[in-house]
């Protein structure tokens, strides 16, 4: 009986170590919601976007503290992608209520409000990162991520394995 349960012991460990540390790997996330076509992006399509560098980032937690430095990244402006989708919308100026939802393959959520994105200097500076450390996002276990250069905490929004964009519209 004791043999067993050790059995059992080592068994439930092993699968506990064997979790990945940001969710599965993601190769495509999916643009849904309140949007007229919802659509699918892969890295084959992220290669018709314009990639540029983007420098590198020193990624902290929510209290500001050091984590690591993420070099040499390049990327995709996230506006670049979202700009090709139709919002479901009356009028332009309905706009302001809409905001999208970032979605890890591990349940993780960035948000940001069209505003944010399309009428303020954030949004120039929000990537989905195409390469890292000279590494290409593809061959990274961490895959699709996006982040916003700007934020004085990186770390929040700082988003690995993208598996959706959710756009949704406030009350």
């Amino acid at each position: 009986m004791k043999k067993l349960a050790l059995l059992l012991f080592l068994a439930y460990t092993g699968t506990v170590f064997a979790q990945e540390k940001y969710g599965p790997a993601t190769h495509q996330f999916s643009i849904s919601g309140k949007i007229k076509n919802p659509s699918v992006i892969t890295m084959d399509s992220l290669q018709h976007y314009t990639i540029s560098p983007v420098g590198d980032i020193n990624v902290t937690d929510h209290t500001g503290a050091f984590k690591h430095k993420d070099e040499q990244l390049k990327g995709i402006l996230l506006t670049d992608i979202l700009a090709h989708t139709m919002l479901d919308a009356a009028s332009p100026k309905l706009y302001s209520a809409f905001y999208f939802t970032c979605v890890g393959s591990d349940g993780y959520k960035v948000v940001y409000s069209w505003n944010e994105l399309f009428n303020t200097e954030v949004g120039n500076h929000v990537y989905i990162i195409m390469e890292k450390n000279g590494v290409k996002a593809d061959q990274l276990p961490e895959c699709i991520q996006m982040t916003s250069m700007m934020d004085m905490k990186t770390g929040r929004r700082y988003l690995h394995n993208l598996d959706k964009i959710i756009v949704s519209q406030a009350d």
